[in-house]
């Protein structure tokens, strides 16, 4: 096929960085097109000065109709919030857009509305929109005209949880999710809570009970598994770029109707089964850890015995498989690529 012409929305984060520098050796697609309502006119390599050589693109003012003119796929990088109306445009124009805000994930407009606190403006779509996680939805990924990129926490815990609850072999209830992640996660923009000051050499929980993924990580694993599920996620903030740890507390079910609880052996024998054809997704012996997986779009899930629970970690890079990864591999879903062409 033809080579990919690609548009980011939103140029200016982390997410957005990450898009084009693993588009810089991607064989089948190009970045061609880049916004920022403050940056206009500016090289995206002043921007990101690591760049500089390898990218020739300026930023431009958003033009839905110019955009889609010039792009077959679109990254939108803006705000939960900010983001929808944004989408509907390109949409409407005719270009396929990869959503990477939060605002199309959820199956439910009013549990959208509870947790981010504004009114939708395209509430028709919710539930309507796939949501990028090519191992659960890659049928439906490549005809799709939008795609709910998914967030960076719910992938560490869905992936682990959802094959598990699918097969019956844990229960749907009691489950607590601790995730940490590195400060990457919480954007580009000055934040106090993020000032270098702030974060090294200390580690906080943040969001108790509040955090917005939250829903996200019941909504999904519903979604995949068909049964619901209660949990319990405290994310946490950490001093290192990036990375995501999740250590997820969980009780094992009877597993054969013999009054045999599941095992650890048998949970990993489920994800072994599950994610068989997966070129990411590894089930490994050892305990995972943000460094083995860093700068990379795979997952790393590990499972071990404790007391009458078992704990599931997995480990992710909240800027590629959490993010900008995941991206790259749901457009080469898209443009019918292998799901590794420019991620290996």
């Amino acid at each position: 096929m033809n080579e990919v012409k690609v548009g980011i929305v939103g140029a200016t984060g982390y997410t957005a960085i990450e898009v084009a520098r693993l588009l810089q050796s991607h064989p089948s697609a190009k970045l061609v097109a880049a916004t920022s309502r403050a940056d206009e006119g500016k090289p995206l390599a002043e921007i990101h000065p690591s760049l500089a050589g390898r990218c020739d693109v300026q930023i431009e003012t958003f033009d839905a109709l110019a955009i889609a003119e010039q792009c077959d796929v679109v990254m939108c990088c803006l705000p939960h919030g900010a983001s929808a109306e944004t989408v509907r445009e390109l949409a409407n124009a005719g270009t396929r857009v990869i959503d990477f805000s939060a605002d199309f994930r959820l199956s439910s407009v009013k549990v959208y509305e509870k947790w981010y606190g504004v009114t939708h403006p395209w509430p028709e779509k919710i539930g309507q929109v796939v949501y990028g996680m090519p191992e659960f939805f890659a049928d439906k990924i490549r005809d799709a005209k939008i795609v709910a990129n998914p967030g960076c926490y719910p992938t560490s815990a869905i992936m682990p949880l959802s094959p598990l609850i699918k097969a019956g072999l844990i229960e749907t209830s009691d489950i607590i999710i601790d995730s940490k992640s590195g400060v990457s996660g919480a954007g580009r923009s000055a934040k106090v809570a993020t000032l270098y000051c702030e974060t090294n050499e200390s580690i906080s929980a943040y969001g108790v009970g509040t955090h917005r993924h939250g829903p996200e990580i019941d909504d999904l694993v519903k979604r995949i598994s068909g049964t619901a599920v209660s949990t319990i996620f405290t994310p946490h903030l950490t001093p290192m770029d990036r990375g995501i740890l999740s250590t997820i507390y969980v009780r094992p079910r009877n597993a054969d109707g013999k009054n045999k609880l599941a095992s650890a052996e048998d949970c990993f024998a489920c994800w072994q089964a599950c994610y068989d054809e997966s070129q990411f997704v590894t089930p490994v012996e050892h305990l995972p850890a943000t460094k083995h997986v860093s700068g990379t779009n795979y997952v790393q899930m590990a499972v071990r015995p404790s007391g009458d629970r078992l704990v599931l970690i997995c480990a992710i890079d909240n800027l590629a498989k959490g993010a900008s990864g995941a991206a790259i591999q749901n457009m080469n879903v898209m443009f019918g690529l292998d799901e590794s062409t420019g991620l290996k």
